[in-house]
């Protein structure tokens, strides 16, 4: 059983990847949808919450994690790999930083998340850590957020587009080749990206994820259909009507409310 969690419905993405990687292993999905977004919250808040998301999926049977949220990963991954030191648990940095090492011609690297993620600099660290030489440009995108789960994520659409010209600016007059998607629900609105940055290579941190931890899972039967269980902290009704977005079809599973308080 691979469990995930995020915030709320970015990590929704990274389940989408997971699940096309591993189509016969059984996901628990939770989303703390009664407390999002975790992108504004103080550092001891994010570790109360990401200590609280891992005390509930445990109790599931659990052989891997994906912290499907740039916050978490960059604010408490290591705090959660010290609790549960015999569990193997992937963020959404790490591979995402290899994947944009791995294609960038000109050394520069363009990193849009949360404003949690990029005052972290955990991707700058990272990329530094994998090569010194590179050039970063870093710039947090709160509205992207919201307008995902609004809706707003045809590539057509101008309400997208203009946000994303406006803070995607500096990172084009930087000549910047490759942009990591640092947070989970920036893979919706890609294309989107795409036409501010034409050319550049956009590494979405969910994919990358899913591909490690698939890696772990290299005996996976694919003839089997895997179960998924879906848990909010809020009502599930906001959660289903949205997950559509993220899923690209109607979301077809049962979801169960809990009280995330409790463990």
């Amino acid at each position: 059983m691979i469990g995930i969690f995020d915030s709320g419905l970015g990590g929704l993405s990274a389940y989408k990847e997971v699940r096309r990687l591993l189509p016969g292993e059984d996901i628990v999905y939770f989303g703390d949808t009664g407390r999002v977004p975790y992108g504004t919250r103080s550092r001891e808040t994010i570790i109360k919450y990401a200590l609280q998301d891992m005390n509930f999926l445990t109790t599931k049977n659990i052989d891997a994690v994906l912290v499907a949220c740039g916050t978490v990963t960059s604010t408490a991954l290591d705090i959660l790999r010290e609790k549960y030191p015999g569990l193997p648990i992937i963020g959404v940095i790490e591979g995402a930083a290899k994947a944009a090492v791995g294609v960038t011609k000109n050394n520069r690297v363009g990193v849009i998340a949360t404003a949690a993620t990029i005052n972290s600099r955990s991707f700058e660290k990272k990329l530094r850590e994998l090569d010194p030489e590179v050039e970063i440009i870093a710039r947090a995108c709160p509205l992207f957020v919201p307008l995902v789960e609004s809706g707003f994520i045809s590539p057509d659409d101008e309400v997208t587009y203009l946000v994303a010209e406006r803070y995607l600016a500096d990172i084009r007059e930087s000549g910047a080749d490759t942009l990591i998607l640092g947070c989970t629900h920036y893979p919706v609105i890609s294309r989107s990206i795409a036409r501010v940055l034409p050319g550049v290579n956009i590494i979405s941190s969910s994919k990358a994820a899913a591909e490690q931890i698939a890696a772990l899972y290299s005996h996976s039967d694919p003839t089997r259909q895997g179960r998924t269980e879906f848990y909010v902290s809020d009502e599930p009704c906001g959660f289903e009507q949205t997950a559509s977005i993220f899923l690209e079809t109607k979301l077809d599973h049962d979801v169960t409310r809990i009280d995330i308080e409790k463990y």
